[in-house]
């Protein structure tokens, strides 16, 4: 059983009679899921996951005021649910993890992630929320919300950016993925630099999986899941889940140059997949298989000149 279901499963068998009994007047007011940090939220947990947060567990978020009424009573009444589910105990919280499950205020929990109460408005606001955090707040599973409050925030986030600032991290990444992919790479290689090159290759797969979600607009998540989640994605995902595992795994045998002569042939179909996919969707009409000139020709499209000039390289 994953953690979700798990976590849906232990919700209806004991949560929801708790608040049933104790809260009645409330739960039409609660939104109910399990939603943020770790793997089960992604679908991605395993045997390995069980060591820490992890186990039979969910959140419950209240309005502002609601959690002032009785937050803290309700945080006591969760406390008191058995351990024990399905044969596994609640989550052990490693010490280093924060507190991932329980009561919370609904704007408090978003604000940990995007580093606010309110929804972002303009883009400088868009534009320094880390991928990953928008990811995690808006991934697992909502098991409960007649109130609606947590659900319209989250699904105003599903939304996606705004055009502008999506043109403007599309026209960033492909600077990026050719910039360490199609130049440095190889350079660094002539140069026999390889903690150089081995970074070029770094940054050309994180930039690449970064503008596959984009693409799909879809927020990437934290580094570790970035490439498991790309097979997922309707848009290229699997062919460029297939490619970057292949990139990733080419070895060298014999020849340094061969070697590096395919990774760099791996890096070229990639970036050709990129500028067939820019090109149907209309966010660059070029044909280059350079995609430094696929960034600039999608700038100039940025309507908002302060955003078209901003510099938001390498961050994600």
């Amino acid at each position: 059983m994953n953690g979700l279901l798990l976590s849906e499963r232990y919700y209806k068998f004991y949560g929801k009679p708790m608040i049933e009994k104790n809260f009645p007047d409330y739960l039409n007011r609660m939104a109910i899921g399990l939603v943020g940090e770790g793997s089960e939220c992604f679908g991605f947990d395993d045997e390995l996951s069980m060591d820490h947060d992890w186990g039979p567990a969910f959140s419950i978020w209240l309005n502002e005021q609601d959690y002032a009424d009785i937050g803290k009573e309700l945080q006591l009444a969760y406390d008191s649910l058995p351990i024990e589910f399905a044969g596994l105990s609640f989550r052990k919280r490693s010490d280093v993890s924060k507190k991932r499950v329980g009561v919370f205020e609904t704007k408090s929990f978003y604000q940990r992630f995007i580093g606010s109460h309110e929804l972002p408005s303009e883009w400088e606001e868009w534009i320094e929320i880390r991928e990953s955090e928008l990811a995690a707040c808006t991934n697992g599973k909502i098991f409960h919300d007649e109130f609606g409050e947590f659900t319209h925030f989250r699904n105003e986030l599903l939304n996606f950016y705004p055009h502008d600032v999506r043109l403007k991290k599309i026209a960033d990444r492909c600077f990026i993925i050719s910039r360490a992919g199609q130049y440095n790479f190889m350079r660094s290689v002539y140069r026999n630099d390889i903690v150089a090159v081995n970074l070029a290759e770094s940054k050309f797969i994180e930039a690449s999986i970064s503008l596959a979600f984009l693409i799909n607009w879809r927020y990437m998540p934290y580094y570790k899941w970035m490439h498991r989640s790309l097979y997922s994605l309707p848009v290229l995902g699997q062919k460029l889940y297939e490619l970057i595992k292949k990139l990733s795994l080419t070895i060298l045998i014999t020849n340094p140059i061969d070697y590096f002569n395919r990774k760099s042939e791996i890096i070229e179909t990639i970036c050709g997949y990129f500028v067939e996919e820019l090109n149907r969707q209309q966010l660059s009409c070029i044909k280059s298989s350079f995609l430094l000139d696929h960034s600039l020709e999608i700038l100039k499209c940025i309507e908002n000149p302060e955003l078209r000039d901003y510099n938001i390289k390498d961050i994600y």
